[in-house]
């Protein structure tokens, strides 16, 4: 019995370290949960003063629920910026294989590309597209946007306009 109990308390204490990013997401889906019931509310009472006819009353529920997306936009990008910034690495360093780069070469020199920048067709064809990042841990990428794989670097590419969304300088070893 003792070395059972032992063994749990070891394993409680080993615990919190590799489980730190899922507490992290759980904690985040608890803040948007609650910020979409403040849009809810919000609008509710925007509605209300809608009915009642109020000028002063519609424009500062109006302000509100502005104020209530703004915030949730701003958790959720948040959310997805510590997700992919940590994920990723924590599964790099344990994954070396996985990340290594192998004998890839493109046909065109190296480029040092930077958010927000134009990028030719060339270099986000179907060949250099990342058909799975899940694999890689990258967030999912939007409509019309699509990983590609640079060298080391990995962009995210509007695939419509060709512009460079976000970069990740050495992410394969």
């Amino acid at each position: 019995m003792k070395t059972f109990v032992t063994a749990a308390l070891l394993a409680a204490v080993a615990m919190p370290a590799v489980a730190l990013p899922t507490a992290a997401n759980a904690q985040s889906r608890e803040e948007l949960r609650r910020d979409r019931q403040d849009i809810r509310q919000q609008e509710r009472q925007l509605r209300d003063a809608h009915r009642r006819g109020d000028r002063r009353d519609i424009r500062d529920e109006r302000r509100d629920v502005r104020e209530a997306h703004r915030e949730y936009r701003e958790d959720l990008r948040d959310r997805d910026r510590a997700w992919a910034r940590d994920d990723w690495r924590y599964n790099r360093d344990r994954n070396r294989a996985l990340y290594s780069r192998g004998s890839w070469n493109a046909p065109f020199r190296y480029n040092a590309f930077r958010a927000g920048g134009r990028i030719a067709p060339s270099y986000y064809g179907s060949r250099y597209v990342i058909a799975d990042p899940w694999r890689y841990h990258l967030p999912r990428a939007d409509r019309y946007q699509s990983w590609v794989r640079h060298y080391n670097d990995v962009l995210l590419i509007d695939t419509r306009r060709g512009i460079v969304i976000r970069t990740i300088p050495g992410f394969y070893w």
